[in-house]
């Protein structure tokens, strides 16, 4: 048997704003033990018996930071372990990502292989319980099945999707309830939660597209012939195209398969899974004290009980609050009452509806070649803290409208200014006028950091012509 853990890692995680952004959405998050649950979730297939390789259905934009989080966690114990990309040039739900990985996982390994189909913004606390689901699941989809994994709920939950279900056999799957039907079916016995996680043979998920939405597997079948794929030692990349993808029906795994399909089994399993849905999600990961205030950062608190306070900047003061989440970021501050913690979600879409950066970006945005913070901003000037991974360079590019002053704080920077190609030290510094070609690369073994300093009369990201890029973006 081969087992293919396959990690869907979409979304934008809304609902737990300022944290979670566009281009930083809630896989990445870093709980408190320093792993993100990306990497937990990476780490939670990669464990289990007979696995293959780890497949990831990621954005593009997002492939790099993809790489970096396995990176960090993989080491030596899964150094020979492959991994492999599917990118999707932008989102469009769960059924297309399973079909176009059913596809791969099928050419590569074969119809009888497992897919272990597990979300990367999930949170599982038993993992030896979860490997036993997955040892029982393995079993009945060896037998042709779809099997969904149900968890045993121990409240009525209105958040989340139920499965009605007869020993292993699934009679429906219910959309979120209201409080009323979600008491009614924890009375009942009947029901489970819909992790959303799934377990199945890559022939018998293919063919059961093939049944109920034909549209989306011909559409995936097409991306895939026409994607462009690049293999290396220890992992392949298939990357899907624009033009194909945009043909894609959008929807999701359960409306397209799961709700039609008469061949689904569940297992029931108590894992202590959550979805980490809401900041009270992450607020029940840290211990209160004894007035239930559960507190992550540097805070001091005067006659406060029940809040949820996050800040790892800066020193957080409240006095005389009850029942409030805050979190504080370098660039965006949360304050919402606990019980309105679903509703973070509209403060994102305003934001994207406006075309606020807060939406988008963190303060430190995260490139291939390393990372940038904005230390300061304003009309005509912009000042930069730039990190450059050892080996790694930026693009060869120019801007039409800003010119950029560099300094190197520490490391050595290689320079390509026009003409001229000079290695700049710690405490030297370079200009590049507007209209220069230029690079920057770090030829050292360690970190090159260094200030840049911009200033014209249009300093957005977009204004950047790239000549030569090693990482795809031109």
């Amino acid at each position: 048997m081969k087992l293919i853990p396959t990690i869907l890692c979409g979304g934008a995680g809304s609902r737990l704003w300022p944290v979670s952004r566009e281009l930083h959405p809630k896989p990445f998050i870093r709980l408190a033990d320093g792993q993100s649950l990306l990497q937990k979730a990476w780490l939670r297939g990669a464990v289990l018996p007979d696995v293959a390789e780890v497949l990831t259905v990621t954005n593009r934009e997002l492939f790099f930071k993809t790489e970096d989080e396995y990176r960090e966690i993989a080491g030596a114990t899964f150094k020979n372990l492959p991994n492999s990309f599917i990118l999707e040039p932008f989102g469009r739900n769960t059924a297309p990502a399973i079909a176009a990985a059913a596809l791969h996982v099928a050419a590569k390994h074969g119809d009888d292989a497992l897919m272990l189909v597990l979300a990367a913004d999930h949170l599982i606390a038993d993992q030896n319980a979860f490997a036993a689901a997955v040892a029982q699941a393995t079993l009945i989809a060896q037998q042709g099945k779809l099997v969904t994994f149900g968890i045993q709920p121990d409240a009525a939950e209105t958040g989340y999707g139920y499965i009605e279900t007869e020993g292993t056999a699934v009679r429906r799957f219910v959309e979120k309830p209201n409080l009323e039907k979600a008491q009614e079916y924890l009375a009942t016995g009947r029901y489970l939660w819909n992790s959303g996680m799934f377990c199945f043979a890559a022939g018998t998920i293919l063919r059961e597209m093939e049944q109920h939405c034909p549209a989306i597997l011909a559409a995936a079948r097409n991306c895939m012939d026409r994607a462009i794929k690049a293999n290396g030692e220890g992992f392949s990349q298939v990357e899907l195209t624009p033009d194909t993808f945009n043909l894609v029906p959008d929807d999701s795994i359960d409306y397209a398969v799961m709700e039609k399909s008469h061949n689904v089994a569940v297992v029931p399993c108590s894992i202590g899974w959550s979805d980490i849905g809401s900041w009270n999600a992450i607020g029940d990961l840290t211990k209160p004290d004894s007035k239930g205030n559960r507190i992550e950062g540097e805070v001091q608190l005067h006659d406060v009980d029940n809040c949820y306070i996050q800040s790892n900047e800066r020193i957080v003061g409240a006095v005389g609050i009850s029942n409030l989440i805050i979190v504080d970021t370098p660039d965006a501050l949360l304050v919402a009452d606990r019980s309105r913690a679903q509703d973070v979600k509209h403060i994102y879409a305003s934001l994207k509806l406006q075309n606020h950066q807060a939406h988008k970006l963190h303060n430190t945005v995260h490139r291939p070649w390393g990372t940038y913070t904005v230390l300061e901003e304003a009309s005509n000037f912009k000042i930069k803290r730039i990190e450059v991974k050892p080996g790694a360079s930026l693009s060869l590019q120019m801007h039409h409208h800003r010119s950029e002053h560099w300094i190197v704080v520490s490391g050595m920077a290689k320079v390509i200014n026009g003409s001229n190609e000079l290695l700049i030290s710690t405490n030297e510094s370079t200009y590049i006028p507007a209209g220069h070609k230029h690079r920057l690369e770090n030829p050292g073994v360690l970190d090159l950091v260094m200030i840049e300093v911009q200033s014209g009369e249009y300093l957005g990201e977009d204004d950047i012509v790239r000549f030569e890029d090693n990482y795809g973006r031109i």
